[in-house]
């Protein structure tokens, strides 16, 4: 169905009633390309080695059980070493081949040894289960690249378990409001500066300080609200006061914790001390709202409600379903991220949009943290923003391993 507007840009997603293989077999009987199922021009007619399920030796020659790419399992083949020109797709069936025998030790499992002629059936099936978790987590990577407006670019990780993408999560760039929440532009005015770092420009306006020094980085205590340039002003997109507004610049990896945490994100750059990371959005409703879904969280044993407690307690950000990288980002005593208030177009002191800044540079390879409790790095009064299970029911142990630990999330 055509749509117009706005509505034409939408993406609809709808659960599928039947398996990846017919879906394949369709395309195929159709003549049809599909990237994201692996059908295209390419191997409509020829066949490309997707991952290798199994092996074994026949009269002295090795074979590997085939997974041709966009086509169903069905169609699986034994072929001989010597056809293969596939390294990569190699060198990754002996990694995870060593890696599911790393684990049986580590469970103290006795296996029984291979005869060097077929692999057993555990880890035949390990190794499947393993190379379609590596092509799940790449499409669900393309699918948040595409989603995202922001320079930086997105990862995904996971070395640790079969964990495969979230299947109730979707990306989102800002805040989606509930039924009967507005958040329209209510900005009535806006800078006519030069030079907006400067003369007196929006933060002034708004009786605060100016957020930002020469260096892009933030310069104000926590606590203290940022007020950006908005739509209404007159200088242009290399404003020193539009940073939050041009979202997250660095390219971060969403990744598997090896200790019981679920995803984290970490950094795959250098991050300088006291720069824009990223927003936390997610979807506003309000606090009534927020009680009834954090007694649901509670019994899940997930955390992601945040009050908007600036000045009110009117609403609060969940971004169990709806968010953008920030939901992933774990919980530490001792972060690397402080949160701060920003006001851009949207002026209502009850709906600040939330931005993360490095307290201290941050290696690439670090994980990127924040404190739930808003009580870390920069000692935020506890009158503002709070990220936690609504009114905090239930005390959840930490696994932050921070040497200043409080022991609980809440």
């Amino acid at each position: 169905m055509a749509a117009a507007g706005a509505e034409a840009q939408r993406v609809w997603c709808v659960p599928c009633l039947v398996s990846l293989d017919t879906l394949q077999e369709l395309c195929r009987q159709e003549k049809l390309t599909c990237k994201s199922m692996g059908v295209t021009k390419r191997n409509l007619s020829k066949y490309e080695v997707e991952y290798l399920c199994d092996y074994k030796v026949e009269k002295d020659m090795e074979y590997y059980l085939v997974k041709w790419k966009g086509w169903p399992d069905s169609t699986n083949t034994w072929e001989p070493l010597q056809n293969l020109k596939c390294p990569l797709l190699l060198q990754q069936f002996y990694n995870d081949k060593h890696n599911y025998s790393s684990q049986v030790k580590k469970g103290k499992v006795i296996m029984p040894k291979d005869n060097n002629k077929t692999l057993k059936p555990a880890v035949a099936e390990y190794i499947v289960k393993k190379a379609k978790q590596r092509l799940a987590l790449q499409r669900w990577q393309e699918e948040l690249n595409r989603r995202k407006t922001h320079k930086g670019m997105i990862l995904v990780e996971n070395t640790v378990d079969l964990q495969g993408p979230p299947l109730d999560f979707f990306y989102i760039n800002e805040y989606k409001p509930a039924p009967g929440i507005s958040l329209v532009n209510e900005v009535t005015f806006g800078c006519s500066c030069t030079d907006c770092f400067l003369e007196k420009c929006c933060p002034a306006e708004a009786g605060v300080l100016f957020a930002y020094n020469k260096k892009q980085q933030i310069r104000i205590p926590p606590g203290t609200p940022i007020y950006e340039c908005n739509s209404r002003c007159q200088c242009g997109p290399d404003c020193p006061n539009r940073i939050v507004q041009k979202g997250t610049q660095y390219s971060l990896c969403i990744f598997r914790t090896s200790n019981g945490r679920g995803w984290g994100v970490k950094t795959l750059v250098k991050i300088k001390k006291m720069s824009f990371v990223m927003e936390y959005v997610g979807e506003v409703i309000t606090s009534e709202e927020a009680e009834r879904r954090g007694q649901l969280y509670d019994n899940k044993g997930i955390t992601y409600l945040f009050d908007l407690d600036y000045e009110s307690d009117e609403f609060t950000v969940d971004a169990a379903r709806y968010g953008n990288v920030s939901h992933f980002v774990n919980h530490s005593c001792d972060p690397n991220l402080q949160v701060f208030n920003v006001f851009i177009d949207n002026l209502d002191t009850r709906l600040p949009r939330i931005a993360l800044f490095s307290t201290r540079t941050i290696n690439a390879g670090e994980e990127l943290t924040f404190d739930y409790q808003m009580k870390g790095s920069g000692d935020i009064s506890s009158d503002s923003l709070d990220h936690s299970p609504a009114k905090k029911r239930v005390r959840t142990v930490c696994k932050c391993g921070a040497v200043t630990c409080r022991g609980y999330l809440n």
